[in-house]
C-alpha cells in the first residue's frame, strides 16, 4: 500500500499533506485494488484515453479518474463478450483438438464465428426422439448416464500418496485372498527378510530397469518383487502382475521362488431358469472403422448394411469411432468438425438401422484415443449425452459392466492382451494354450487392469482403478461375456467360467456374433454361441 501510494504521489506530484490530493491519491488506490492494476498501469490507461480524446495529455483530476473507471468498465464487458462468443464458435470440437488450428478449414472463415449445428440443440440435430414408445426384446441393466458422477471425475489431480496407497490396497486385497483360500498360510513373510525356512510373500512383478537397461523386456535376469508397505510347470509372469510366491531368502538380496501359489477363478453365475423369451443375438465390433489411408469408414457402411439385413437384437460397438491418431484427423485433412463427424458417420446410420429394427439396442463404449470424449484418461467416463441421437442408443463407461436378460458382459477397448503378449516373461515347461494364458490374466478372481503394465500408452489413473474391476469382489460371479478386443488374431473361447471374445479390428475385416439361448439348462457359457463373421 505503501509502495502504490508513493508512485501516485511521485507520478501526480502530491504531498501527503495537500487535502485534494489526498483525495485523489485515495481514489487512485481504490480503482488499482479493485482491478487489480499497477499504479503505472493506471497512469498508462489515462495517457491513452486523454490522448484519445484531446490529443494531448492532460493533467489527472478527480473527474479523470471516473472517466479512467468507466473506460476499465467497458473493456472487461468487452473481453468478456468475446470469450463467450469463442467458446460457442469451438463448442463442437472436443477433447485435445478443441482449439487447434488444424480444423480452420471447416468453413472459409475457420472457426473464428459461431457454427450453425452449435445454435441448435441436440433434438433438431437428429431430427427429434422417438415419439411412441418402443418395447425393446431385452431387459438391460448397467451404468446410467444419470449415475456418471464418479466416473466423470476430474483428472490430472491425482498425487504419488494416492497412486501409492491404492498401489498398497490392491497388494494387501490380494494377500488377503491368499490367506482365505490356503487356510495352512497362517501369515505372509516378507521377501527382504533373510530366512531359512520357506515363507509365502505377495508382491507386484516389476522390471528392474537400472539392471536391464532401456527397451528390454522382463527376463530371469530383471525381475524385482516389489512388496507393499505392511508385508514388505511352465511359468509366464506380466510386469505390474500381482503374485504370491513361496520360496525364502537365503541371503544376497534375492528370493528363491520355488513356488507360484494359484488361486481359484471366481464362481460361475448361477444357472437362469430355461426361458426362450429371454434368448437374443448380438454384434460386437471394434474401431477403428476405417482405414488410415481415408475417412470415407466403408468397413462401417458394410457393417451397417449387414446389420439392416439381420436385424440384431443387440448391436454393441467399441470405439475409437472418430479416432486421434489418424492422419487426416492430426493433419487437419477434414471438413467437418470431429462431433459432426461421428454424427454423420454413426448416429444417422444407426438411426436408420433402428427404424428398420425398432426393438434393436445399440451400446456405444468409446476408446482413449476417440477425439470426440473430453476424457482422455482410463478409466474413461461415457460419451457426452449429445452424442446420443436416440434413446435405444445407451452410451457406456470403458470399461463397462452391464447385463442383458441377466447375462452379463464386461468390456474394454484397450488392447489389454497385446500388452500382456508383448510384455510377458515366458520360461517353458509344459506345452500351453498361449492364446488362453492372457485372457486368463485378465480375468482372474482380482482382476485389475492397472495391475499390468499398459501406463505407457494409456493416460491411466490408479488411484480410480476400483473402476476397472471384473467383479466388485473375488466371491461375486464373474462376467459370462467378456469382450477384449485385440490387434492380436481374433478368438472366441471359454476361460473358466467366461466366454472371452476377440473380434479384432473391422478395418481388419472381422467383427463377432454372440447368441443366447434362454431355453435349456446349465451355465450361462454352455448356453452362449460365440463365432468371428467378417465382412462380405
Amino acid at each position: 500500500m505503501s509502495s502504490l501510494r508513493s508512485d501516485f504521489c511521485e507520478w501526480l506530484g502530491a504531498t501527503d499533506s495537500e487535502e485534494d490530493s489526498e483525495g485523489l491519491i485515495n481514489e487512485c488506490i481504490s480503482i488499482c485494488q479493485m482491478y487489480n492494476l499497477t499504479a503505472k498501469d493506471l497512469q498508462y490507461k489515462w495517457e491513452a484515453l486523454s490522448y484519445g480524446k484531446a490529443q494531448t495529455i492532460l493533467r489527472f483530476t478527480r473527474e479523470s479518474a471516473s472517466d479512467v473507471k468507466a473506460q476499465i468498465q467497458r473493456e472487461m464487458q468487452a473481453k468478456n463478450a468475446s470469450s463467450v462468443s469463442k467458446s460457442a464458435a469451438t463448442g463442437f470440437v472436443r477433447g485435445k483438438f478443441a482449439n487447434s488450428a488444424k480444423f480452420a478449414g471447416v468453413n472459409a472463415k475457420g472457426l473464428t464465428g459461431p457454427l450453425k449445428a452449435a445454435a441448435q440443440p441436440p433434438k433438431a440435430l437428429f431430427g427429434g426422439m422417438a415419439s411412441v414408445p418402443v418395447k425393446l426384446e431385452q431387459d438391460f441393466d448397467g451404468p446410467i448416464a444419470s449415475s456418471n458422477k464418479g466416473r466423470a471425475y476430474r483428472y490430472m489431480y491425482e498425487t504419488l500418496g494416492e497412486r501409492s496407497d491404492t498401489l498398497d490396497a490392491q497388494l494387501d486385497g490380494f494377500g488377503e485372498l491368499i490367506l482365505k483360500n490356503y487356510r495352512d498360510i497362517l501369515q505372509l513373510g516378507h521377501p527382504g527378510v533373510f530366512s531359512e525356512e520357506s515363507c509365502v510373500v505377495v508382491g507386484r512383478i516389476v522390471l528392474d530397469a537400472e539392471a536391464s537397461g532401456s527397451g528390454i523386456k522382463l527376463n530371469d535376469q530383471s525381475l524385482i518383487l516389489e512388496s507393499s508397505r505392511s508385508h514388505g510347470d511352465g511359468l509366464r509372469l506380466f510386469p505390474g502382475a500381482v503374485v504370491a510366491l513361496k520360496g525364502r531368502n537365503g541371503g544376497g538380496g534375492y528370493f528363491i521362488a520355488s513356488e507360484i501359489l494359484a488361486i481359484p477363478p471366481m464362481p460361475a453365475s448361477p444357472a437362469p431358469p430355461s426361458n426362450v423369451a429371454a434368448s437374443f443375438d448380438m454384434c460386437i465390433a471394434c474401431g477403428p472403422f476405417t482405414p488410415d489411408a481415408n475417412l470415407d469408414y466403408k468397413p462401417w457402411r458394410t457393417l451397417i448394411s449387414n446389420l439392416k439385413t439381420s436385424k440384431p437384437a443387440v448391436v454393441l460397438l467399441l470405439g475409437p469411432f472418430v479416432d486421434a491418431t489418424h492422419a487426416h484427423i492430426q493433419n487437419g485433412m477434414v471438413d467437418e468438425t470431429p462431433s459432426d463427424i461421428f454424427k454423420h458417420q454413426f448416429i444417422a446410420p444407426l438411426r436408420d438401422f433402428l427404424s428398420q429394427s425398432p426393438t434393436s439396442t445399440v451400446l456405444l463404449v468409446p476408446s482413449v484415443n476417440d477425439i470426440i470424449s473430453d476424457h482422455a484418461v482410463f478409466p474413461q467416463c461415457e460419451l457426452d449425452d449429445e452424442f446420443r441421437g436416440d434413446p435405444r442408443i445407451r452410451l457406456l463407461p470403458n470399461p463397462a459392466r452391464f447385463s442383458l436378460n441377466e447375462i452379463s458382459f464386461a468390456v474394454c477397448s484397450v488392447d489389454v492382451l497385446y500388452h500382456l503378449r508383448k510384455e510377458e516373461y515366458f520360461r517353458r515347461g509344459q506345452e500351453v494354450d498361449s492364446i488362453v494364458c492372457e485372457p486368463e490374466a485378465a480375468s482372474d478372481p482380482m482382476s485389475n487392469l492397472s495391475r499390468y503394465d499398459v501406463a505407457h500408452e494409456v493416460n491411466l489413473d490408479v488411484s480410480h482403478s476400483a473402476e476397472l474391476r471384473v467383479a466388485e469382489s473375488p466371491e461375486d460371479p464373474g462376467p459370462d461375456v467378456m469382450v477384449l478386443p485385440s490387434r492380436l488374431k481374433h478368438f472366441s473361447k471359454v476361460v473358466d467360467n467366461s466366454v472371452v471374445i476377440n473380434p479384432s479390428y473391422l478395418t481388419k475385416g472381422t467383427y463377432a456374433t454372440l447368441s443366447y439361448s434362454g431355453q435349456g439348462t446349465g451355465f450361462p457359457k454352455d448356453r452362449i454361441s460365440a463365432d468371428i463373421a467378417k465382412l462380405s
